[in-house]
């Protein structure tokens, strides 16, 4: 039917199409419809900064994640594998909502964070995670989160040291980074390969032929 013949009104549709072939319904996602390859795909190409970063190839939130993973375990060595696993999965919903700024996230309010919460819930019980990770996790998660945004800002995205001090406070003790931003094929490989490592550590086993949609 022609455009400006449909009768009635149409539910505006609420789901995205993965290239996996997973149609991921947006308000309330089913952990079935979440698969890995879509996540670190979509996450290797979005821009932390909102791209306003230096560098050839901007600083993607996959990279992010690998290195907020590390520097969780600098933080507590000792930390169980599923933990190192949630804090790589720690931006996961960004492959559907992108990575918006802390200020415009706070802008938004309420409603943001509940649908945020939900993909995430959903990511997590998709991986053999609880769906709420326990509130000394979140913290450490964040406590790195942090720390990454520290030297991002400082090397990437042109605050001062003491700007960044300010904001995010000063990183562990001991732990430095140089950060090179990936292109996004490097980017993506490598976030695949850390999930593989920690999701086998932890005993989960991934769920066969994944992409398989008939």
């Amino acid at each position: 039917m022609r455009k400006g013949l449909r009768r009635g009104k149409e539910a505006p549709r609420a789901w995205q199409r993965m290239l996996s072939g997973r149609r991921l319904d947006l308000l309330d996602p089913s952990p079935m419809d979440i698969e890995i390859g879509d996540i670190a795909h979509g996450l290797a190409r979005v821009a932390r900064w909102n791209g306003q970063t230096v560098g050839e190839h901007a600083f993607s939130v996959a990279q992010h994640s690998v290195v907020v993973e590390e520097i969780v375990v600098h933080i507590q060595p000792d930390v169980a594998p599923r933990w190192r696993l949630a804090a790589l999965l720690h931006d996961a919903s960004e492959y559907v909502i992108g990575d918006m700024i802390s200020p415009f996230k706070a802008a938004l309010g309420v409603d943001y964070r509940t649908f945020e919460d939900r993909l995430e819930n959903a990511i997590h019980t998709r991986f053999g995670l609880p769906a709420k990770t326990p509130a000394a996790i979140k913290g450490l998660i964040k406590q790195a989160d942090r720390a990454c945004a520290f030297f991002e800002a400082t090397q990437l995205a042109g605050f001062t040291h003491a700007e960044a001090l300010d904001i995010f406070d000063a990183p562990p003790a001991g732990y430095v980074l140089h950060i090179d931003p990936q292109p996004a094929a490097a980017a993506q490989a490598r976030y695949v390969q850390r999930f593989n490592i920690l999701s086998e550590a932890a005993g989960y086993t991934p769920t066969a032929s994944a992409f398989d949609t008939e």
